[in-house]
Parts: structure tokens; C-alpha cells; sequence
């Protein structure tokens, strides 16, 4: 007879609120069962990245500490290397297992995965449990009267914040229930080389619950200062909790909460960059083929130029523009790039280089520690104008005026940008050509802004 249930951890690397862990524990305690925790390091996605990767190491750390966590309660975390598709029914198997239970995951790669797993369990007489934890509502809780997905954020986030109460943003209680945890000795962990990756340090990001906790507590002291200072990177005006709202180890339902009982403008503006990502959220999960492809399906069709030389520049922070080299500069180095650049860099690469947003999506993809499929798609779709609520195609951003706006001072591009430091403020943003080391613009704007104008007109 089977007594054992598992908690397979994901995106949700904490030991609290945790939707899967609250429905797990309680279900054991009135049946008498006990419940095993395991954490994957998935092959069939690692294989593909570098050697060195910064959210592989975020995440190794993460689970480090929630394995520790569990080890303070006498229970412990299993930590596997492989296919999820292979382990997780082996893991049943071996360990009398009837129940899986996971939070959910609605990208479309996760949904085919979990698919295949709940069939294979199924067919062993078990089940996967899935539970909405990483997001406050999802897939179609939020329709519009006719029943549709929201295709305009404005009206979307009337109706979440119509919707939202204490009910959903009520906490999963996991402490009063660890003692449906199986007791058992810790086992080892495999380090990083042994799943394939060199160490990197990730210490600035400060991994886990416990760095997650502590962004979150320093961000309540600015968040009534957000809508003021969120534009500027050169200040510390963001939560930079994206990373940790990416894989759990912050908890969505304590950040909505305290945003809307801190209230005022800032909290208000922050709250609606936490409504956005759920936008984006449910946005691929209607339309999978956003993945690959245009929301606005006539945009497919233009034929972008697709410049590799001037894409390489790009990639490399080394455009001539400098705001844009940069941004991308940072995110090279760090895997951090702020939002207000990443719409700027992005206006760039499509709309000043005639590059297919694709490109610059997939670059981020590869480089930004927080990257999320939905956000980063949603986020290039509207900067590219051939997405949803997308600005218009005729909107354009001027990199240098974007840069004496945001960066007036140019501390952010003297930060990224050495070669530039000693320029005044009026130079510094558009650079004399005798300047050592640092390239003549690539393009010109106005030139650009007409081919582009043109480009997109070819779709109309």
C-alpha cells in the first residue's frame, strides 16, 4: 500500500506559501502519509546552455539553502540530475509514491512536459497533482465579458484589480505542517561541475529565500518612491526581485499584498509591473504560438534586413549610441539589464538596425538572469509594435534623446562605458568621432526611422 507522497519543487524554491508544499502536508496529515521533497536539475534544458551561467548558478544556490532549510526540520531534499519525464516516475516507483504533487507551470515546453508525466504516472496507478502558486491569477480567471483573453492591458488590469482579494492573496501555511515531512538523513548534493557548469559567482544577486527577503525588505523602504525613480538606472529605484520572482524564492502573494496595503503612486505603479507579467502570462498561454510568431499576424510578413554585422555590434555594446552599448555592456556583464533599457535597446535593434525582434529575443533569452518566456516575448513584441497592446509601429525611439532623459548626467553610461567618462554631460551622449576607442554611430537615426517607417508600412 503506498503512504509516501512527493513535492517536486520548480519554479518555487522556498519553504513558505507554497501552494503544492500547503496542499501536500495536509492531505498527509489526514491520511497518515508522509511527504519527500525532490528538486530536478532538468538535462533535456541545461544541455544547451554555457558551461558558465549565472542562473544556473542562482538556482543551485536557491536549492542549496532550501535543502538546508529542510534539514534544520529533519526532513530533506532530494536533488536529481536528468529528465524529469524518466525520474519522476522512477522516483515513484522506488519510493511507493501515489501522489505528485507541483505547482504549475503554463509555458508551453512545461505544459507538454507535465502532460507526458501526468500519462506515465497514470499509467502506474499515480497522479500529478499542479496547483497555481506563481502568479496571483492565470491562464483564464481573467476573460472579458464575451469570455476572451484580454488583448489590451489597460481593461486587464481593471478587471485583476476587480478581482483580486483577501481570499487570493491569502498565504499557503507550510510551518504548522512540517511534521508531515518524512524524517530522514540528509543526502549529498551534486555540485555544479557534476551537472555540467563551472562555479560562477552570483553572490550580488543574492540567491535564495533569505536573499529574496532581503531585497523585498529594502524595497519597501522606496517603494512609495517607485514611480519617481523606476526610469532612471542610474538610480536605485527597482525591486530587483525579478530574479527571484522568476524562480520562487519569493512569494507573489506577499508582494501583491504589501504593495496594496502600502498604496500610494509608487506602490501603485509597482503593483501594475506585477499585473503586466501576469498579462504577458496569460497571454502565451491563449496563444502558444506567440512563441515563434507575431500577435499581430500581418507583421510575419516583413522581410527584415537583418544586418549580422550591425546584430553583432549590438550584441556587444558596441553601436556607437550610448545608452544602448550601455545597457547591452550590462547585460553582458552582470545579466542584469534595467526595463527602461531593455525598451530602448530593443526600439533599437528593431526600428534603427532593421532587426527581426526574434534576434534581440533570443539574446536576451540566453543572457538575462530573470528571463521568462512570456515576459521577455511580451516585452519584445511591444517594443517591435507586432504585439499585443504593443505601442505603435511609427513610435519610435530616439536612442540620444532617451539617453539625455534617463541618464541625464551620464553616470550610467560612464559606468558601462569607461572610454566616455571624461566627456562633459552634452558630449557624453552623442559623442565627437575623435573620441579613442569607442565606434562612430553605425546608423543614422533619421535615416533609419524612415526605412523603418517604410519597412513597416510594407505589412499594412
Amino acid at each position: 500500500m503506498t503512504h509516501t507522497s512527493l513535492v517536486w519543487f520548480r519554479r518555487d524554491l522556498r519553504l513558505f506559501d507554497h501552494a503544492a508544499l500547503h496542499v501536500a502536508l495536509t492531505a498527509a496529515r489526514s491520511t497518515s502519509q508522509a511527504v519527500l521533497c525532490v528538486f530536478i536539475f532538468d538535462s533535456t534544458l541545461l544541455a544547451s546552455l554555457p558551461r558558465v551561467d549565472r542562473r544556473v548558478a542562482f538556482i543551485w544556490e536557491s536549492v542549496r539553502e532550501l535543502k538546508q532549510a529542510l534539514n534544520q526540520v529533519g526532513a530533506d531534499l532530494m536533488v536529481r540530475h536528468g529528465d524529469p519525464c524518466a525520474l519522476i516516475p522512477a522516483l515513484c516507483d522506488e519510493l511507493d509514491v501515489a501522489t505528485v504533487y507541483a505547482n504549475r507551470d503554463t509555458e508551453p515546453a512545461a505544459v507538454e512536459r507535465d502532460g507526458r508525466i501526468a500519462r506515465s504516472l497514470s499509467a502506474l496507478g499515480k497522479d500529478l497533482r499542479l496547483f497555481k502558486d506563481q502568479v496571483i491569477f492565470e491562464r483564464d480567471e481573467i476573460l472579458t465579458q464575451s469570455g476572451q483573453m484580454y488583448q489590451v492591458f489597460t481593461p486587464y488590469r481593471r478587471a485583476w484589480l476587480n478581482q483580486v482579494n483577501d481570499t487570493v492573496l491569502s498565504s499557503f501555511a507550510v510551518a504548522p505542517h512540517l511534521d508531515q515531512l518524512e524524517k530522514c538523513a540528509p543526502s549529498a548534493m551534486p555540485d555544479l561541475r557534476q551537472i555540467g557548469f563551472d562555479p560562477v559567482d552570483v553572490d550580488y544577486l543574492k540567491p535564495g529565500m533569505s536573499g529574496g527577503e532581503t531585497l523585498f525588505e529594502d524595497f519597501c523602504e522606496r517603494m512609495q518612491r517607485y514611480h519617481e525613480t523606476r526610469d532612471f538606472p542610474a538610480v536605485k529605484g527597482v525591486s530587483y526581485l525579478s530574479v527571484h520572482l522568476r524562480f520562487g524564492t519569493v512569494s507573489i502573494r506577499e508582494l501583491a499584498r504589501t504593495a496594496i496595503r502600502i498604496g500610494g503612486e509608487g506602490a501603485q505603479t509597482w503593483l501594475s509591473e506585477l499585473i503586466w507579467r501576469e498579462f504577458y502570462q496569460q497571454l502565451l498561454w491563449h496563444r502558444p504560438d506567440l512563441v515563434t510568431h507575431t500577435f499581430k499576424e500581418k507583421y510575419d510578413a516583413i522581410a527584415f534586413p537583418n544586418n549580422r554585422d550591425h546584430f553583432s555590434a549590438w550584441c556587444a555594446g558596441q553601436t556607437g549610441f550610448p545608452i544602448v552599448d550601455a545597457a547591452q555592456r550590462q547585460l553582458n556583464q552582470t545579466g542584469f539589464m534595467h526595463n527602461r533599457l531593455r525598451m530602448i535597446t530593443a526600439s533599437f535593434l528593431v526600428k534603427d538596425l532593421l532587426i527581426d525582434w526574434r534576434w534581440g529575443e533570443r539574446y536576451f533569452a540566453e543572457k538575462l538572469n530573470d528571463f521568462d518566456l512570456a515576459s521577455n516575448n511580451g516585452g519584445w513584441q511591444w517594443a517591435a509594435s507586432t504585439g499585443c497592446d504593443a505601442q505603435p509601429y511609427f513610435r519610435i525611439f530616439n536612442p540620444t534623446t532617451q539617453s539625455i532623459r534617463f541618464d541625464p548626467e551620464g553616470q550610467f553610461i560612464r559606468r558601462y562605458c569607461p572610454e566616455l567618462a571624461h566627456l562633459d554631460n552634452r558630449q557624453i551622449h552623442a559623442p565627437p568621432l575623435s573620441v579613442e576607442n569607442y565606434p562612430a554611430p553605425i546608423v543614422d537615426h533619421a535615416t533609419q526611422r524612415v526605412a523603418a517607417l517604410r519597412l513597416f508600412k510594407t505589412a499594412e
